[in-house]
């Protein structure tokens, strides 16, 4: 039943964490049992959605499957953001991991702006930290590593030929979002830009959840060892000198599982009734 609009309401842009429901912050927790409308993406815990969620709100799913499955069009979730914020609403639009890292935040700010409606942000445990914690690797490790590079290979034209020399010699800790299924080539592009031998790759995957799995090598090995694997989503990649110290400190056996523990949603937020 639609709401008397009586004054715009607010929209809490806000980040879910990695996977396991317990690294939510206690902050979008609360807005969650607050919230009238709840719009989530796919790669959020069901246990946030069963036990932290109002029960009276209204979950619309709009999660995106990159190339694989249905997906709710950006300028869609747009849309259905800002008509349940102008009845009034208390929409809490739920993000995997952080609001700010490979997520379309600036497409949803735009159209906040646009229909001056307040909002708040509100950071999420970002995937490359939660998987990193849970494969037991540090990224800036002293005498590995003194910095970071958040990258997506999602596909070929993202990261031009002239830059792959620089990511091979550099000593900084590569983490790469969204790049499973390119992983191979990305190696590939590596090695022909002579990245050193003692450079190693952790591919993480489902990290934080019941379901991860690690798999670690040297980048020379790679090829040999898990060449052409198929692997569950959402998958991190780790590469540089600090990956190595996954054997050394893994807290957490693999699941050897190559179960989903996100489930596609059928109903995408472009097939839910709108208001």
């Amino acid at each position: 039943m639609k709401k008397a609009i009586q004054h715009k309401g607010k929209v809490i842009l806000a980040g879910a964490g990695p996977g396991d429901p317990e690294l939510l912050t206690l902050k979008v927790m609360r807005y969650l049992q607050k919230a009238d409308v709840v719009i989530t993406d796919r790669l959020v815990s069901p246990v946030i959605l069963d036990e932290f969620v109002n029960k009276e709100a209204q979950v619309l799913h709009v999660g995106k499957q990159c190339r694989k499955g249905a997906s709710t069009p950006q300028s869609t979730i747009n849309e259905i953001i800002v008509d349940y914020a102008l009845q009034g609403n208390l929409v809490v639009r739920l993000k995997g991991g952080d609001v700010s890292i490979f997520s379309n935040v600036l497409d949803e700010l735009q159209a906040l702006v646009a229909n001056h409606i307040e909002y708040e942000i509100i950071p999420g445990v970002t995937a490359a930290l939660g998987a990193a914690a849970y494969a037991g690797i540090p990224l800036t490790a002293r005498g590995h590593a003194t910095a970071v590079r958040f990258l997506t290979y999602y596909k070929m034209e993202v990261i031009k030929d002239e830059i792959w020399k620089d990511l091979a010699t550099t000593n900084d800790t590569l983490v790469f979002y969204m790049s499973s299924d390119t992983t191979d080539l990305l190696i590939e592009k590596l090695i022909e830009s002579k990245i050193s031998s003692d450079k190693h790759i952790a591919v993480i995957e489902q990290a934080t959840t019941p379901l991860q799995n690690v798999y670690e090598c040297n980048v020379y090995d790679y090829a040999e060892k898990f060449g052409n694997s198929s692997y569950a989503s959402p998958t991190l990649i780790i590469i540089g000198k600090v990956a190595a110290l996954h054997k050394q400190f893994q807290w957490l056996e693999n699941s050897s599982s190559k179960e989903n523990y996100f489930k596609a949603v059928v109903k995408t937020g472009a097939a839910l009734s709108r208001v």
